[in-house]
């Protein structure tokens, strides 16, 4: 069954452009579209953290992979499954990210860590409980630790 989405809020963010590094030091406001209250929001600042799906909405649908590819186009690392990937050129363009609740002001929630530009559509937003976190220990291949080395640091 097929759905169709509509955002239930906009970021609002100094960054204007997806680029591949340095989101350290991104602080965003998540302000709610006018058919939800602050209410749905009540809560919310009890957590300390959210989890923020939204949609990449500048990716050109031209530029969507549905197979493979070297991630950031750098063949120092091994063509992987666009689902063996974080990029945002994915099929459904949905972005996810954890980020630090940093406060709740009337129907917006500010956040920091999320990496979406200004405009971005947000799709929801969901506490994050430990219990949904993975039950046991992470592992990943070396190449996407390099490719993450320098994204959450501060571009300063």
């Amino acid at each position: 069954m097929q759905g169709r989405f509509e955002a239930i809020g906009r970021v609002r963010a100094a960054r204007q452009e997806a680029t591949d590094d340095y989101w350290g030091d991104s602080e965003s406001i998540i302000t709610l579209g006018d058919r939800f209250s602050a209410e749905a929001l009540e809560g919310l600042g009890d957590f300390s953290h959210v989890e923020i799906l939204y949609l990449f909405h500048e990716v050109d649908p031209e530029r969507i992979v549905s197979g493979a590819r070297h991630p950031r186009n750098n063949h120092e690392w091994p063509r992987v499954g666009i689902f063996a990937q974080r990029g945002k050129n994915r099929p459904n363009r949905i972005g996810s990210t954890i980020c630090r609740i940093v406060r709740l002001e009337g129907q917006s929630v500010i956040v920091a860590g999320l990496d979406a530009i200004d405009g971005t559509p947000v799709l929801d937003i969901k506490p994050v409980m430990v219990e949904f976190l993975p039950r046991s220990a992470v592992r990943q291949p070396q190449w996407s630790h390099e490719l993450m080395q320098d994204y959450w640091k501060s571009d300063s």
